[in-house]
């Protein structure tokens, strides 16, 4: 009791103490932020708040205003700022297919970031790369392979995206009825971006059609805005239908602000306002000077100037360009943030800040990791069940190679926009885990990852005489692909590729192991699609490792030795060969982008992904109301809501669908079931579309019933009339399997009226 008493009395004398340093409303942590962010705005000058509208905020201490800078990165892991848990990248993370371990690992994410800015204000004010505005996650569309930045995306499906990209924000936001937000999270980049690289100052997305932006490019952020409360959204550096993004009045006033209701911080990407009038290197060039860019930019909504032209603010005051309203709506905006953070208020009161700094890189973050990287992989093929190796059969007597380029690369595992691991597994060291004896293995390079061979064929396999099984780890890195890159290899350019093809020097080798006769499993570690069609002829087995972060070469030998049974699933399309592809520039849909309107037989089709198990997908239910009857179709027995006629107001409350999936093998599992929508009758629009999945465990010679409850926002499809995506009365045709090949899908109809 006595103890209790003190305590209480602490908390007491504290609260008195600050509000005894009250002077203002705004200072003042029992206002709310708007009420607070207000008062303040109605204190400074202009200068000071052309000030505070760009990433490095000036201090102003007359009003106790600390240094703060908005850019902060966490796409998988909080990132550029020293030591930190390297989580697998965006990219294999929408492999998992996952959403509820991608909101833990953001959790873990944002607990970090938080104790890592503690540390950096308690050591004298943070500031790049220190901050709580974290500008994560990337949910733009990977439309097209040849795009350097789709590794830092969910890939090429809108749904897929968007329950990611939630789950991203839930982790990084923390609790929606905390007093202070945990961190803020920023949806990127807005909108209609994914390449080229090498012109994404001076593109233009033009004559995009109304059903390609609302159901293809604007559908995760519609979600994230309206469903997640993301706090903020990036504008893009590219135009859209000849006005640059950051002064899209159609983007951001009409759609973001006036149709979705959102009245948060929208920040420029860096440099993307100098992009309207700069003439120092190839961009839009709409704006004279830096002044009418500002105004321009400010007046459609663009809050946060990541860069310096918003310094020009006064300027363009006085030039009558811009009011001081107009400003301090803006700035109205960023500053209710901060209040919002608890960055304007001692550490005492936010509970955030009382997350030790033990978290950082801590042995449950690093078990984390290695749990992600593992749901991360695919095994895209096995044949003659050539995967599990067996560990135990190596030794100094029989050996295994593990030969390429990437096989003892650790940094290639760390993606880009990236924190720093206290260690990193290589699929080497992975592999030299799980062996006993060392002598057990030859390791050699042989290339790096597009020329220079290290070795000659003779010498190579004159090596590997009397050693059958080889592990070849290839594929690119983020050293070749990425963002606005300066890269001049055969078949890269600008950060983007020019072909998907795996580089030749690779496919070569290859192919001369394959003569030789050896046993080849290919472990291909890159950020998007690789053209792996002769792969699969020259390779026993192929997985995809994507970049796995800290742990994922020793989550590559977990699944190579059999100690973890994969069950990643393909976020892209994995096509044959650069013939399959449509035209990069071309950002209408139909023009054969993505799984949902090419009209070529990929190599490996969105959602693909083996297991050591095998499971067969039984009969799907219909449920959800009390009066129900069976019908039986051929294989199949539906239970139908309503004689197989659902109500449009009862799709609107949910209707279920229950799926029984059994594991025929004598290994427990994990499959990932997948729906895919489509309308009967429909003569545009994409063949089908994702609208649910889940990854469940199955025990061996089991089976588990999956139910998944469809609503309007699963039976939808684009309708003219709405002007969006809507469930409006017709036959839709849910299709369920293991991945997006019809051949492997079985379906049910559903007959939606009024």
């Amino acid at each position: 009791m006595r103890r209790s008493f003190l305590l209480f009395s602490l908390l007491l004398c504290s609260a008195l103490g600050i509000m005894s340093q009250v002077r203002y409303p705004y200072q003042d942590p029992n206002l709310s932020p708007d009420e607070r962010a207000a008062d303040l705005v109605s204190r400074l000058t202009l200068e000071q708040k052309a000030s505070l509208m760009v990433n490095s905020s000036a201090a102003i201490p007359e009003w106790g205003i600390r240094r703060y800078d908005w850019w902060s990165e966490a796409l998988h892991g909080y990132a550029r700022s020293g030591l930190a848990t390297v989580f697998p990248q965006s990219i294999g993370m929408a492999a998992s297919f996952d959403d509820e371990l991608v909101e833990q690992v953001f959790t873990a994410t944002s607990d970090e970031g938080r104790a890592k800015h503690t540390l950096y204000e308690q050591s004298g004010g943070s500031g790049q790369y220190q901050g709580l505005t974290v500008w994560t996650p990337n949910i733009n569309i990977f439309r097209d392979p040849r795009w350097g930045r789709g590794q830092e995306t969910y890939g090429e499906d809108p749904y897929l995206t968007a329950m990611m990209g939630l789950a991203v924000v839930r982790g990084l936001q923390g609790p929606e009825d905390s007093k202070y937000d945990k961190l803020h999270a920023c949806a990127k980049h807005y909108a209609v971006h994914s390449g080229p690289e090498y012109k994404r100052h001076a593109f233009n997305a033009e004559d995009i059609s109304l059903r390609d932006l609302k159901e293809t490019y604007l559908y995760a952020f519609e979600r994230l805005v309206r469903e997640g409360h993301v706090k903020e959204v990036m504008c893009a550096y590219n135009a859209f239908e000849g006005d640059p993004c950051c002064g899209s009045n159609t983007l951001l006033v009409q759609i973001l602000r006036n149709q979705w209701g959102y009245d948060d911080v929208v920040v420029s990407d860096c440099g993307a306002i100098d992009d309207f009038y700069s003439k120092s290197y190839e961009n839009h060039r709409t704006h004279p000077d830096g002044a009418s860019a500002t105004a321009d930019a400010v007046i459609n909504g663009t809050d946060l100037n990541c860069g310096g032209t918003y310094r020009r603010i006064p300027e363009a005051v006085e030039r009558g360009l811009l009011t001081e309203e107009q400003v301090n709506k803006s700035l109205f905006r960023l500053l209710r943030a901060r209040f919002q953070l608890g960055e304007m208020d001692p550490d005492s009161l936010v509970e955030w800040t009382k997350i030790p700094s033990s978290v950082i890189a801590c042995e449950a973050h690093d078990a984390l990791a290695l749990r992600m990287a593992h749901e991360t992989i695919v095994l895209l093929q096995n044949k003659r069940h050539t995967l599990p190796l067996d560990a135990t059969s190596y030794s100094s007597s029989r050996r295994l190679a593990v030969i390429g380029p990437n096989a003892a690369d650790t940094v290639a595992h760390w993606g880009n926009y990236n924190g720093t691991p206290r260690h990193t597994y290589s699929v080497l060291e992975g592999i030299q885990s799980k062996l006993s004896n060392p002598d057990a293995i030859y390791y050699h390079k042989v290339s790096g990852l597009v020329e220079d061979a290290a070795i000659t064929d003779e010498e190579l396999l004159a090596a590997l005489e009397g050693i059958t099984d080889v592990i070849y780890v290839g594929g690119i890195s983020p050293q070749l692909e990425g963002e606005e890159m300066r890269v001049d290899y055969e078949g890269f350019k600008g950060g983007d590729r020019t072909s998907i093809e795996l580089p030749a020097i690779q496919r070569h080798t290859l192919q001369v192991l394959r003569k030789a006769g050896k046993h080849v499993v290919y472990v291909n570690l890159s950020g998007s699609a690789i053209a792996l069609e002769p792969e699969t002829k020259s390779c026993d087995a192929i997985v995809q490792g994507w970049y796995g972060g800290q742990n994922g070469g020793l989550a590559i030998a977990d699944v190579l030795f059999g100690e973890y049974n994969p069950a990643g699933r393909l976020p892209v399309t994995f096509y044959k060969s650069d013939a399959q592809l449509p035209d990069y520039e071309d950002y209408n849909m139909s023009a054969g982008h993505t799984y949902r309107y090419t009209k070529e037989h990929p190599l490996f089709p969105f959602g693909h992904g083996l297991s050591y198990s095998t499971f067969k997908y039984g009969s799907a239910l219909w449920g959800g109301t009390k009066k129900s009857f069976s019908l039986s179709i051929g294989m199949l027995s539906i239970r139908f809501s309503k004689k197989h006629v659902v109500a449009q107001e009862q799709v609107k409350n949910g209707v279920t669908l229950t799926i029984p999936v059994k594991n025929r093998s004598h290994r427990d599992g994990e499959e990932v079931v997948q729906l895919y929508v489509t309308k009967l009758g429909e003569k545009e629009g994409p063949c089908y579309a994702l609208r649910g999945f889940k990854r469940v465990e199955v025990p061996a010679h089991s089976k588990v019933e999956v139910p998944f409850t469809l609503t309007d926002k699963e039976l939808c499809v684009f309708d003219n009339n709405a002007g969006g995506l809507a469930c409006t009365p017709g036959t839709y045709r849910i299709y369920y399997g293991p991945s997006s090949d019809k051949r492997k899908l079985r379906h049910v109809d559903v007959k939606v009226e009024k």
